[in-house]
């Protein structure tokens, strides 16, 4: 018995050292809140009731002061309001923050006179805070009494938790600084220039932002030789294929809005976007190439500057109390018809009008652009109108059928009245140079349904369109066509970890007689498609030439074999071979600053009718090649003010590429012409990439 007392005795003992040795580490963890409350004539202010609250949990202390006006308390660091129980009212003095505190702030009444609240007084673990203050002067019976409940107070907008160290410098070294004030160069804090502020006002913004990308290029592909080679011993039709280009695009945007933002829409905004290229250089090894006069030589320099967006925007209506809502938007600025760029995505002139409703479960745009020329060697736009105007409608349904999927549907047409163009190099575009070459309309619509999401784990996109209209005269075929063209693309993935699965089909119906007066062929308005491998893959990265001819093969950033003139500045065509692309890829995070693309693409023509009647050559096989790509993205400080992007990528030549660029027999386009010393065009075909983006 007297055994188990006295082990019970040492658990007691135990325990209330350890209780108290806790306590006084957490006493110790504490700063000192102290002062001294005076009357206005500055003698001592005994019993009045000082209020302390904690600004982050609304945890509130009082205390009495003492005979000599004196008060202290014990505070936990953080950042506390100090005012005076009534009938009582203190009096801060604008006057002394610097006394008070770096980050103080006077809480005053709308005469400014009456100041009874002190905020952000920051209390240190294990230092001291010291606020002396004076009590207001009783009001007079004439004064006029404010309501109780007004006070001056910021705007929401300025309410900030204040810059302290929860631990101290000592034990933190800076590492630990849950509030922090934001500065007008960072965009990731609190910034007056990204929007996160009125910039007068309660509700007027201002978002100042820019954007340098800079990029390098080297590519082999197919080139053309004429009677101007730049090599006196190339006397054939197939000339040196590599290039190497440079360009450096700089972009500033500044957008002004009305609106409280969040939840609610903004009421109206402007927006101008100035773009520069300076400069765009290209270097290549065979003349005719550059320029249409071959003086020019083999390189070379071109500067640009254009407009990428410059519109107003008016919100008309809400359609519901949760402000869903209807607006409008009218100048040059982006658009994208679908999910994956299949059909139209551009930055043009044009009027806008959208919105949403059911809880933005559902969403529209009624869009019309009337399309401005663009600048040849940059893509961007000119300030010159173009004879075509562009219809688009689509309509979104999120969650539909299963959560997690969005399917959409879009209506198109597209007016191009043709007119003679020639692009900035002197190459005649309008109309394409192949064929019967005239002036033509083209006015093709669009009838298109996708989808984007998952159902479960299963991410899956999906793209389908008819085309249908008329073309007035299409060169190729030498008459009037009738447009009947299909499009359909799917693609299915899965996540496992820091890795994404991929797969995916696209097709485009091609035309099987190219004479008849249907073209079968499918061609979009102005693509630029994210899918099969995107900006990595040869064959979507690079616009192959046809040789001997003035229009592609495919042009960059499409997927598309239409065999246009220019995807910019030219007409949709649809006489084409077609395509069939089959995609494999992973994706793989492999670090939180890395991430890698894989993709593998066979590639095969639908028909190949369209190439032997243009190319003069019967027997053109379908098979094109073998498109393996590799991409790798870098953002150095994990976010993306600074990412850097890598690429490089093959196409191996199939059957049907080498019956195009060479003859069957040899895969060479004459005896003897593919020996040590001439370009083989049936060899692999390459392009090697970077390009470095900072934005603000």
């Amino acid at each position: 018995m007297s055994s188990s007392f006295t082990k019970l005795s040492l658990w007691f003992t135990a325990l209330i050292v350890a209780g108290c040795a806790s306590a006084l580490s957490a006493q110790s963890s504490k700063g000192t809140l102290s002062g001294k409350v005076t009357f206005p004539d500055g003698k001592p202010a005994p019993g009045i009731a000082v209020v302390i609250t904690n600004q982050t949990s609304s945890e509130t202390y009082r205390r009495q002061t003492r005979a000599d006006g004196s008060y202290s308390l014990r505070l936990q660091p953080g950042a506390y309001r100090i005012s005076v129980e009534s009938p009582h009212e203190a009096h801060f003095d604008r006057g002394k923050l610097a006394e008070y505190g770096s980050f103080t702030n006077v809480i005053c009444d709308e005469t400014k006179k009456q100041c009874p609240t002190l905020q952000n007084v920051i209390i240190d673990g294990g230092g001291e805070r010291k606020i002396d203050f004076a009590l207001a002067e009783p009001a007079k019976e004439t004064d006029k009494q404010a309501p109780p409940d007004k006070r001056e107070v910021l705007d929401r907008w300025r309410i900030a938790f204040p810059e302290y160290e929860r631990y101290g410098d000592k034990g933190a070294r800076g590492r630990d600084v849950p509030f922090k004030r934001g500065n007008w160069y960072n965009p990731y804090e609190q910034n007056v220039l990204k929007g996160d502020r009125p910039i007068f006002g309660d509700d007027y913004f201002l978002i100042l932002s820019g954007v340098s990308t800079t990029g390098v290029e080297i590519r082999r592909t197919p080139s053309g030789n004429n009677v101007s080679s730049a090599n006196p011993d190339s006397n054939n039709f197939f000339g040196r294929p590599e290039s190497l280009s440079f360009s450096e695009t700089l972009q500033v945007s500044i957008e002004f809005f009305k609106g409280q933002t969040v939840f609610r829409p903004r009421s109206w905004a402007l927006k101008i976007s100035p773009t520069f290229s300076l400069p765009n250089y290209l270097n290549a090894r065979e003349n005719g190439i550059v320029n249409v006069d071959v003086r020019r030589g083999t390189n070379r320099t071109d500067y640009h500057v254009s407009l990428e967006e410059a519109f107003g925007e008016v919100k008309l209506f809400n359609t519901n109390d949760n402000y869903d809502f209807v607006s409008v938007r009218a100048g040059i600025q982006p658009f994208t018809a679908d999910f994956r760029g299949f059909l139209y995505s551009d930055n043009n002139l044009g009027v806008r009008t959208f919105g949403g409703f059911s809880n933005n479960k559902s969403q529209f745009n009624f869009a019309w652009f009337h399309q401005l020329e663009k600048d040849t060697n940059s893509n961007l736009n000119a300030f010159k109108f173009r004879k075509q105007n562009v219809y688009i409608a689509n309509f979104f349904r999120q969650d539909f059928l299963t959560k997690g999927y969005t399917i959409q549907a879009v209506g198109a047409f597209n007016d191009d009245r043709g007119d003679i163009h020639y692009d900035d190099n002197g190459f005649l575009v309008r109309p394409a140079l192949v064929g019967s070459a005239r002036r033509h309309k083209v006015q093709a619509g669009y009838i298109g349904f996708n989808g984007d999401g998952h159902i479960g784990w299963l991410n899956l996109s999906n793209s389908y369109y008819f085309a249908f209209g008329r073309d007035e005269f299409n060169p190729i075929a030498g008459k009037k066509t009738d447009i009947r063209a299909h499009m359909a693309a799917a693609e299915l993935s899965m996540d496992k970890d820091w890795l994404r699965f991929r797969g995916s089909v696209f097709f485009a119906s091609g035309d099987d007689d190219p004479t008849d007066d249907t073209a079968k062929g499918f061609d979009a308005i102005l693509d630029d498609p994210n899918f099969a491998g995107g900006q990595f893959s040869y064959w979507n990265r690079q616009g192959i030439r046809l040789v001997s001819t003035e229009i592609g093969l495919v042009q960059p950033n499409s997927l598309l074999p239409s065999l246009r003139s220019s995807k910019t500045e030219g007409q949709a065509n649809f006489v084409n071979p077609g395509i069939f692309i089959y995609n494999a890829g992973v994706d793989a995070e492999l670090t939180q600053t890395v991430k890698a693309i894989f993709n593998a693409n066979y590639l095969r023509f639908h028909r190949t009718e369209p190439l032997e009647y243009v190319l003069f050559q019967p027997g053109v096989r379908h098979e094109i090649g073998y498109d393996l790509s590799l991409g790798v993205i870098y953002r150095p400080l994990l976010i993306n003010n600074l990412v850097f992007t890598f690429g490089g990528n093959m196409l191996f030549a199939g059957k049907g590429f080498h019956d195009v660029y060479t003859n069957r027999e040899k895969n060479c386009p004459i005896p003897s012409f593919c020996t040590p010393d001439v370009p083989n065009p049936s060899k692999p075909q390459y392009s090697l990439f970077s390009q470095m983006k900072l934005v603000f």
